[in-house]
């Protein structure tokens, strides 16, 4: 769902490549771009930009940043104690570390295209800790299963506390998502259970291709399946737990109760609030996880839009809402990224190596970081 990198005291040499921006090349890049286009209409179509823009200007700012920028602050801190949980099989590493390359990944996400800033994230860790960078995505890849999961769970919540929406369209979401959630969930587990066989299924799959890209494969899953130590459960899988319901129950839904109170969205009882608050975030998650242009512009808005109309919000309201959360949440997100990215002396030009680099784990991965390890 949605819903992110670094680098450690040493900020790389050398002039930087010049393929910077072949990543908007990618055709991948221009789907997101027009599935963007697509959601900002739906999410613009019906409403008066200076009514919108009136409700924007009279909200309670105060409140809204008061309570959104430490939840901000509060989730990127439980991502980095939850990560440190996925870690542990492969190094200990301390939350600071960890929290940094969570900030600079969000932000990475923010900026740039292709969601790099999930490649990034383990790439920049592994320069500030020597750890492996294939191992280190093996466990964000599991973490965003772990997170799938969750969503999918509060999406149950919601729907038994507030009952389907008049289409259905809530229920089917789920239903269809479960499966998305379970597929790499039941390969994670094989490859975490019986690594020799997932890594000769593999083989035989790759058995006409070249021998250096089976190797390649080989190499990976192996360093994959060394980051996946943490489901061997204890109380490592009940953090994962706690933190990730902290995450997405209480975390994630402040904004959004914040942008309601600060709109004077009145949604009923405290209980129905934070049901808003929960359905809109489920319906952000799912849209999120859709082909999108950095920092998530318009998709965003379209689902927080498409959840609020449910529960009676005018539309010029709910797409006030909307851009509220997401301009909060964007701002915030970037800057603590940027300070982050400052206070260890890295630029946003270094960005663009790192995303390169990590483009081509493990390799490019692992050489920055048995780099560090010598410096």
């Amino acid at each position: 769902m949605s819903e992110s990198s670094e680098t450690g005291g040493t900020a790389p040499t050398g002039p930087a490549p010049r393929r910077s921006r072949s990543g908007w090349l990618d055709a991948r890049v221009w789907l997101g771009v027009a599935v963007t286009l697509l959601f900002l209409w739906y999410a613009l179509r019906d409403v008066h930009f200076v009514e919108v823009g009136r409700l924007i200007a009279g909200a309670d700012w105060v409140l809204l940043l008061g309570l959104s920028i430490p939840s901000y602050l509060g989730v990127s801190f439980l991502r980095a104690r939850r990560w440190a949980h996925f870690t542990a099989p492969i190094q200990e590493i301390a939350t600071g570390p960890l929290f940094r390359a969570v900030s600079v990944g969000l932000t990475v996400n923010n900026i740039l295209p292709l969601r790099a800033g999930e490649v990034v994230r383990p790439w920049y860790l592994s320069r500030e800790t020597g750890a492996s960078g294939t191992a280190l995505l093996g466990t964000v890849v599991l973490e965003r299963v772990v997170d799938t999961m969750t969503i999918i769970l509060l999406a149950g919540v919601v729907i038994a506390l507030w009952g389907a929406s008049s289409d259905g369209v809530l229920a089917r979401g789920a239903i269809l998502l479960l499966p998305l959630a379970l597929l790499p969930a039941g390969f994670l587990v094989w490859l975490r259970a019986r690594p020799e066989q997932v890594i000769g299924f593999a083989k035989r799959l790759l058995a006409f291709f070249p021998s250096r890209l089976t190797d390649l494969v080989e190499r990976i899953l192996w360093q994959f399946h060394t980051g996946l130590g943490s489901l061997r459960g204890g109380a490592h899988l009940v953090w994962i737990g706690i933190d990730s319901l902290l995450i997405w129950f209480v975390g994630s839904a402040i904004p959004f109760i914040a942008a309601f109170w600060a709109l004077d969205i009145d949604l009923g009882s405290p209980l129905e609030t934070l049901v808003a608050a929960w359905a809109t975030l489920v319906a952000v998650a799912f849209a999120v996880a859709l082909p999108a242009a950095p920092g998530f512009f318009g998709i965003y808005h379209a689902a927080a839009k498409w959840a609020l109309l449910r529960f009676g919000v005018s539309a010029k309201t709910a797409v006030a809402c909307g851009t509220l959360v997401h301009a909060v949440m964007w701002v915030t997100i970037t800057v603590i990224g940027l300070v982050v990215l400052r206070s260890r002396r890295t630029s946003l030009r270094d960005l663009g190596q790192a995303t390169r680099a990590a483009g081509s784990l493990p390799s490019a991965a692992e050489d920055p970081a048995q780099r560090s390890a010598g410096e």
